[in-house]
């Protein structure tokens, strides 16, 4: 039997819609991790050093990476409305390792949250995802086949056209781009806690979600030399200072852009209110200067406009 290669061992989510499983589309890489807790199980009745754990619980998380943010709008949702995913792991086959086999006999399914998601829009670098799934009590065998929906190729996004939009108040929302910005990332976390009690059965922990924060970072330059054209407005250093002294929350959106020096706004992937937590400004010898932000999101975000 030829060696199993990573490609072919794959994430499926199970689609409420179709009534139907499919993978992860452009994933580049998946990680399953089963965890154990123990409890020293030695006593005086044990001869020599030896150590002799005994389980006490058991759980499990997935991670998936991938090119596709095409559904960034709804893992955003999904994560916000705090309803568990349907999840295999398997060995695929077929054309686009689309389809699970089945009888591998490691194959399993079980109910996760999504606990933690961040998207990555750099400059002139392929957008990703990284989205990590915490087991939401006990896993099962896959005795039969599932029925799969195939999905298509996706489409890589360029970060340069992805754009977080910023405003300088509360009221309203934001119009300016972040001027010369190179590195943007919005990352989502679902804090869980341990909801198992003395009527659970058996030794899988239930985890349940009692908490959901957001952040945004961002990188740009501290001036560059580019050409604007653009009529889109464009926040610099200096006014994101002055946000951040205000202590303030202000609006912002990120959204999909295009035309000229690509500030015009598109689609809108989420939007919401935050504070400047943290401002960075670099300077190293040789290079050039830039700064970071870190924006801490202030209430719930907005999936869309």
């Amino acid at each position: 039997m030829a060696t199993l290669k990573g490609q072919n061992f794959r994430i499926l989510i199970y689609d409420s819609t179709a009534s139907k499983y499919k993978v992860v589309g452009m994933s580049t890489n998946c990680v399953v991790t089963l965890n154990t807790n123990v409890d020293d199980g030695g006593t005086k009745d044990d001869v020599g050093l030896a150590a002799k754990p005994v389980v006490v619980s058991k759980s499990w998380q997935v991670q998936v990476e991938s090119l596709d943010v095409s559904d960034a709008g709804a893992m955003l949702t999904a994560i916000k409305s705090l309803t568990p995913f349907t999840l295999i792991w398997d060995e695929v086959s077929t054309t686009d390792n689309q389809s699970p086999v089945a009888d591998t006999g490691f194959a399993r399914t079980g109910q996760a949250y999504l606990s933690d998601a961040t998207f990555t829009f750099n400059d002139r670098e392929n957008s990703s995802k990284n989205l990590q799934f915490s087991g939401y009590g006990a896993i099962d065998t896959l005795d039969a086949t599932p029925t799969i929906q195939a999905i298509s190729a996706g489409s890589y996004t360029k970060g340069q056209f992805v754009r977080l939009f910023l405003n300088t108040n509360n009221a309203s929302a934001p119009t300016s781009v972040i001027a010369a910005a190179k590195q943007l990332s919005l990352h989502v976390s679902l804090t869980l806690e341990d909801a198992t009690t003395k009527d659970t059965d058996g030794d899988w922990v239930v985890q349940e979600p009692t908490a959901l924060n957001y952040d945004i970072s961002t990188t740009a330059l501290m001036r560059s030399n580019d050409t604007i054209t653009s009529a889109v407005g464009s926040l610099y250093l200096a006014t994101i200072e002055e946000i951040y002294e205000s202590a303030s929350p202000v609006k912002w959106q990120i959204a999909n852009v295009s035309g000229d020096n690509n500030r015009t706004k598109g689609s809108v992937i989420a939007s919401g209110s935050v504070i400047i937590q943290t401002l960075r400004l670099n300077g190293p010898n040789r290079q050039n200067a830039t700064y970071t932000a870190q924006l801490q999101g202030y209430g719930a975000y907005t999936v869309g406009a």
